[in-house]
C-alpha cells in the first residue's frame, strides 16, 4: 500500500531536480577580452528575469576543454577557428555566429619610457636605445590576441628584437594586467580592455592597423554547445539584438557587417 506514495514521491523528487538544474545559470565561456563589455551584456540580461555564469580565459584553453568535456553551454572564442573545430568534432548545435571583429592596441602606463603611436615609431626608437626591458603580450599558444599581437609585431620588423623581452599573459585580461599595472614597459592588447575607464587612466594607448595581422584576424565566433538550455539559447539570441551590439560597439570591437580596416 505504501509503493504507490514512495514512487509518487520519487517521481516528485526527480521532477523537482530536473526542474532545478533547468533553472541554474548555464555555464558560459568566454575570451578574456571580453570580460568587461560581455559582463555589462550579461548585467542587462539579467533584468530581463534570467541570470548566465560566466568563466573568461584562453579560447584555446576552453577549446580543449570543451573538447575534453568540459560542461559549459555556450562558447565566446576570440579565434572563430576554435570553434568550428568543435562544430567538426560534433560538439556544437551548428558553426555558429560571429559576433564582433577584436582590435589591437599598443598600451603604455603612465611613467613608461616607451611612446605611445599607432605607427609604433616610438617602440622601434626605445628598443634601439635599450629602453625596453619587459613587455606585455597575451601567450600566442593558446591566445588568439597573443597570435595576432606576434603577427603584427613580425609585420614590423620588431618580433626578433622584442622576442627575448616578452612577457606572456595567460590570456589577453592578464596581459592587460602586465601592460597597465607598471610591470613591464607597455603591451599590445585589445581595445576592448583599454577603453575601460579604470585602465585606460593608468596610462595611453594607440590603435593599430588591422592589416598588420591579417594572417591572423581577430574574428570573434560564438556557438551554443550540445548540452545548452532555454536560458542559453536565449542569451545567444539576445547579443545578437541591436541592444548588445551597442555594447559591443562602446567598448571598440567592430561588428561582423562594419570590418573596418
Amino acid at each position: 500500500m505504501r509503493i504507490i506514495p514512495l514512487l509518487a514521491l520519487g517521481l516528485l523528487s526527480l521532477l523537482v531536480c530536473g526542474l532545478t538544474r533547468a533553472a541554474e545559470p548555464p555555464l558560459i565561456a568566454a575570451a578574456a577580452d571580453l570580460k568587461f563589455a560581455l559582463t555589462d551584456i550579461a548585467d542587462r540580461f539579467a533584468q530581463r528575469g534570467a541570470t548566465v555564469s560566466i568563466t573568461y580565459g584562453s579560447s584555446g584553453t576552453f577549446n580543449t576543454q570543451i573538447a575534453q568535456g568540459a560542461p559549459f553551454q555556450m562558447f565566446l572564442s576570440a579565434d572563430e577557428n576554435f570553434v568550428f573545430q568543435l562544430a567538426d568534432a560534433g560538439l556544437t548545435q551548428d558553426r555558429g555566429v560571429l559576433y564582433a571583429i577584436g582590435r589591437l592596441v599598443l598600451f603604455a602606463p603612465h611613467g613608461s619610457r616607451l611612446p605611445v603611436d599607432a605607427k609604433l615609431s616610438g617602440l622601434k626608437v626605445a628598443l634601439a636605445h635599450g629602453q625596453i626591458q619587459r613587455f606585455a603580450i597575451a601567450n600566442p599558444e593558446h591566445a588568439p590576441y597573443g597570435r595576432a599581437a606576434r603577427a603584427a609585431l613580425q609585420s614590423q620588423g620588431l618580433w626578433s628584437s622584442l622576442e627575448t623581452k616578452l612577457v606572456f599573459g595567460e590570456n589577453a585580461a592578464q596581459a592587460m594586467q602586465f601592460a597597465a599595472s607598471g610591470s613591464s614597459d607597455g603591451g599590445i592588447v585589445p581595445l576592448s580592455l583599454s577603453k575601460v575607464p579604470a585602465i585606460a587612466k593608468l596610462g595611453s594607448f594607440a590603435l593599430l592597423p588591422a592589416a598588420w595581422h591579417s594572417a591572423e584576424p581577430l574574428h570573434q565566433r560564438m556557438v551554443l554547445l550540445k548540452n545548452a538550455n532555454a536560458i542559453a539559447s536565449d542569451f545567444f539570441r539576445y547579443l545578437q539584438t541591436p541592444a548588445a551590439r551597442e555594447v559591443f560597439i562602446r567598448y571598440g570591437f567592430a561588428l561582423p557587417d562594419d570590418r573596418t580596416p
